[in-house]
């Protein structure tokens, strides 16, 4: 298969999705396996002040702001937005993992104004 034709097997949408239903199934999951953590995403919550919980359940209504090709890239992944209950932004580097049915949190942090439109879904140039 061509590196086109594998980035078109989940578009944006179908990550979206994804990731929303992963992070549902993964509140009622005992042993919380939906949703896997690299160690600089850990390292990246603990820095922001953020619980695992916190960051799980505002991805269940999260948004997906740029979606990545998978060349030189080990699985499809995007950036997300979503927002915590404190109404504060938060961005999140996710990978789908469709063949083992889970989510890996690449990195998460609250997007500056710095480098993000108001709409925090912009980058700015």
């Amino acid at each position: 298969m061509e590196e086109n034709e594998n980035n078109k097997l989940m578009d944006a949408a179908a990550k979206q999705d994804f990731i929303r239903w992963k992070a549902r199934q993964n509140k009622t999951d005992p042993e919380g396996v939906k949703i896997l953590w690299s160690r600089h995403g850990i390292l990246e919550l603990a820095n922001e002040g953020w619980t695992r919980a916190l960051v799980e359940e505002a991805l269940q209504y999260s948004e997906v702001i740029e979606d990545y090709l998978t060349v030189h890239r080990p699985l499809p992944d995007c950036l997300v937005l979503s927002w915590l209950p404190s109404g504060e932004p938060l961005h999140a580097v996710i990978a789908i993992d469709e063949a083992h049915d889970r989510l890996f949190v690449v990195t998460v942090y609250e997007p500056s104004t710095e480098e993000w439109e108001d709409d925090w879904r912009t980058r700015k140039k």
